[in-house]
């Protein structure tokens, strides 16, 4: 039987998903079970608002969502959920990815959600499982383990 998952991966598009591979393959390093959905705020909101409404009650810790555009996607999950959130900002052909990233980062009083660089995949998957970390040993561990091993190169 496979274990709960305790990420939730949610992106935008498929198109996302390239980017999205370096979160899913960094969280299977550190053994942290995830489930990953593609559902768009804008083209999908009754399903956004149905994975995430329930998410807690599913088991999950905590969010990552990558949106690109508009990138409206992460704060539309923090509206269901209590939840901590984790913005991707993903790069775009008009912008660069700066109009996901300013997207991300100007979330109302209220609605937080915390933001990596732009196509920080990786990064977001660290910082997942560094929350968890701060009540679960067995995480908080891997993530010293990454970063003694960075340290030492």
């Amino acid at each position: 039987m496979a274990e709960t998952p305790l990420v939730g991966v949610i992106m935008g598009s498929k198109s996302d998903l390239p980017v999205m591979e370096a979160c899913t393959q960094q969280l299977e390093e550190f053994g942290v079970p995830y489930e990953l959905v593609i559902a768009s705020a804008h083209r999908n909101p009754a399903k956004v608002h149905e994975w995430a409404s329930t998410a807690a009650d599913r088991g999950l810790k905590v969010i990552i969502a990558a949106a690109g555009k508009a990138a409206h996607l992460g704060g539309v999950v923090a509206a269901y959920t209590p939840l901590p959130i984790v913005g991707v900002p993903m790069k775009t052909s008009d912008l660069g990815g700066m109009d996901s990233l300013l997207s991300m980062v100007q979330m109302p009083s209220g609605v937080p959600v915390a933001c990596v660089a732009i196509n920080g995949a990786k990064n977001a998957a660290i910082y997942a499982t560094q929350i968890l970390g701060a009540t679960m040993p067995e995480y908080g561990q891997k993530i010293a383990n990454f970063k003694k091993a960075m340290a030492e190169g």
